[in-house]
């Protein structure tokens, strides 16, 4: 049995794309996954499979929550060792506050190499660092007053989602309940 991890994107921001997670926990149980469990109201589903998962799966996800809630959120998919791996990899763990510590998980992750990253000068006092799955944000001023253009966010690709450093670790130990 693999465990994954579902994050979805932009739901419950406002009043804007409402989905309630005992929904969304419905939904996901009805692709036959099981021990389906949700964290928060921001899409954040933790489950098990009896089969490896990809692209497939993402496009079914969506296309059910879509059809059943009128929300087309976007779906990252992560493997619960991904998952592992992209929070243990945080070269920014040190940071004071874990609820500006940010965590951009992404499906698929771009050539790193092609990225336009602004300067750490520019930056400053926030910091970026690209990981090899991911991308890790301190974000002093709060994910509002990023100093990130938005140009930054369309080298992405659609499937991009943060979570801060507090969801992470509530996903990961829900990772761990049996």
């Amino acid at each position: 049995m693999a465990r994954y991890v579902a994050l979805l994107r932009g739901i419950n921001v406002g009043t804007a794309a409402r989905i309630s997670m005992p929904e969304l926990r419905d939904i996901v149980s009805s692709l036959g996954y099981t021990g389906v469990r949700t964290h928060l109201q921001s899409g954040n589903v933790v489950f098990d499979s009896g089969k490896t998962l990809g692209a497939p799966a993402v496009t079914e996800l969506e296309s059910l929550i879509a059809t059943r809630t009128g929300v087309s959120p976007r779906v990252v998919l992560v493997t619960a060792d991904r998952f592992r791996e992209i929070a243990n990899e945080n070269p920014l763990v040190d940071v004071a506050d874990p609820a500006r510590m940010v965590i951009t998980f992404l499906d698929p992750m771009p050539d790193v190499a092609a990225i336009d990253r602004p300067s750490d000068t520019v930056l400053a006092p926030e910091r970026l660092e690209i990981g090899r799955f991911a991308l890790y944000q301190w974000l002093p001023d709060g994910v509002l007053k990023t100093k990130l253009p938005p140009r930054f966010a369309k080298q992405l690709g659609p499937a991009a989602t943060a979570r801060n450093l507090r969801t992470v670790s509530k996903v990961l130990a829900m990772l761990d309940e049996d």
